[in-house]
């Protein structure tokens, strides 16, 4: 059950920040939850890849170059989906960040502790 609040959360916040950016967009709510769904996935098997490959990096910018990680997650991410579409890596960079946030506020009020 949890992983379906998490699913909703992560979609619900990346919809209302895509209304806030301009640099992100989604053809629907549909969209974000497919967007939730793939990002997933990727962060399973992708990101753990990524983050030991890029450890030396990460240890030299004291963590910094995680949000790059998760900036070409996001682009990763877009790239394999046709009704999503971010502008640069900035914004996928901001739009990481603010997703991170959002989701991080929203789980914390609605999550149970079971």
């Amino acid at each position: 059950m949890n992983f379906i609040i998490r699913l909703l959360i992560t979609a619900i916040s990346a919809f209302l920040l895509s209304k806030i950016l301009s640099g992100v967009h989604f053809e629907s709510f549909g969209a974000t939850i497919i967007f939730a769904i793939v990002l997933g996935i990727l962060n399973v098997f992708v990101k753990p890849i990524l983050s030991i490959l890029s450890l030396p990096i990460t240890i030299i910018t004291l963590g910094l170059f995680s949000f790059v990680i998760n900036a070409l997650m996001i682009l990763l991410t877009d790239y394999f989906m046709d009704s999503m579409q971010v502008d640069g890596f900035l914004w996928a960079l901001l739009f990481s960040i603010l997703l991170s946030l959002v989701t991080s506020a929203f789980s914390t009020i609605f999550e149970s502790n079971d």
